[in-house]
């Protein structure tokens, strides 16, 4: 899978009336500069590594969402608990078919990160990292960052298999 190809696949599933990303490169983990490196090259949930960053736990921010009876996507916000500070944007796309009725109620609830409702469940999964990614921002995803038109950011491909 060609990373790039797969982000296109993900982004066009919420066009944004403004461009969400300026400018995107496949980066090696070697050339990832920290606190990305440890923020994104792992194996874990991004909701875990998120709030063991920033000491916080997070809430999940559901800006749009889609779907039919197995296919769910979301564009997400993950924010510090209790206010409005934005600590990870992201694009989601889950198969229902591997979890059970009530895991898929408290996903579509969307009160709760993905991650959190996986380990709350204890859905067997395995956290597989596809590709880091630099990328400097379009005007949608500053302001969903809240951070400046053109600024670098890195974010991460990865699949969880249920």
């Amino acid at each position: 899978m060609n990373p790039l190809d797969e982000l296109n696949r993900l982004t066009s599933m919420f066009p944004d009336a403004e461009p969400l990303l300026a400018r995107v490169e496949h980066t090696p983990v070697t050339a990832t500069p920290e606190p990305y490196r440890e923020m994104l090259a792992h194996h874990h949930h991004m909701t875990i590594e998120m709030e063991s960053y920033h000491k916080s736990p997070v809430d999940v921010v559901v800006l749009d969402q889609s779907g039919d009876e197995n296919l769910y996507c979301r564009k997400i916000l993950l924010v510090k608990e209790g206010t409005d500070f934005p600590v990870q944007f992201g694009l989601v796309r889950f198969d229902f078919k591997y979890v059970t009725d009530a895991v898929r109620s408290e996903i579509l609830s969307g009160e709760i990160p993905l991650g959190r409702v996986l380990i709350n469940h204890n859905v067997l999964r395995d956290i597989d990292l596809g590709a880091i990614l630099r990328i400097e921002s379009g005007p949608a995803l500053a302001g969903f960052l809240k951070m400046e038109k053109g600024q670098t950011t890195y974010g991460r491909l990865a699949t969880i298999f249920c």
